[in-house]
C-alpha cells in the first residue's frame, strides 16, 4: 500500500520560512519524480516544485529565488523548504509521485496535504 504523508504546515508569520517534509513508503521512491503542489482556497491547485530520481529540479515562479526543494532517498523523503513567505503562500501544499515515463504502471500519488497559513 502506497502512503505519502507530509508535515511541517502550520501558521507562519509573513517572512519567515518553514520546512514541509513528504514521508513515502510502498513505493520504489529513488524512481519517482517527487513534486510539491497547492491548493488556494477558490483557487486550482498549482505545482510549486519537482525533483526527479536524478535530482534535477524545477520550481514555478511564485517562488523560485526562495524555495529549496530537495530529497533524501535512504529516508524516502522529500523536503520543501520556503523562505520568506507571504501570504500568498497560503494553501494546502500537497506531496505526489510520478513513475518513470517508461514505466507500464503510470499510477500517480498523492499524499492528504498539509495547511500553511502565513498570517501575522
Amino acid at each position: 500500500q502506497v502512503q505519502l504523508v507530509e508535515s511541517g504546515g502550520g501558521l507562519v508569520q509573513p517572512g519567515g520560512s518553514l520546512v514541509l517534509s513528504c514521508a513515502a513508503s510502498g513505493i520504489i521512491f529513488s524512481a519517482y519524480t517527487m513534486a510539491w503542489y497547492r491548493q488556494a482556497p477558490g483557487k486550482q491547485r498549482e505545482l510549486v516544485a519537482a525533483i526527479t530520481g536524478g535530482r534535477n529540479t524545477n520550481y514555478a515562479d511564485s517562488v523560485k529565488g526562495r524555495s529549496v526543494i530537495s530529497r533524501d532517498n535512504a529516508k524516502d523523503t522529500m523536503y520543501l523548504r520556503i523562505n520568506s513567505l507571504k501570504s500568498d503562500d497560503t494553501a494546502v501544499y500537497y506531496c505526489k509521485a510520478e513513475p518513470p515515463a517508461w514505466w507500464a504502471d503510470e499510477t500517480n500519488y498523492w499524499g492528504q496535504g498539509t495547511q500553511v497559513t502565513v498570517s501575522s
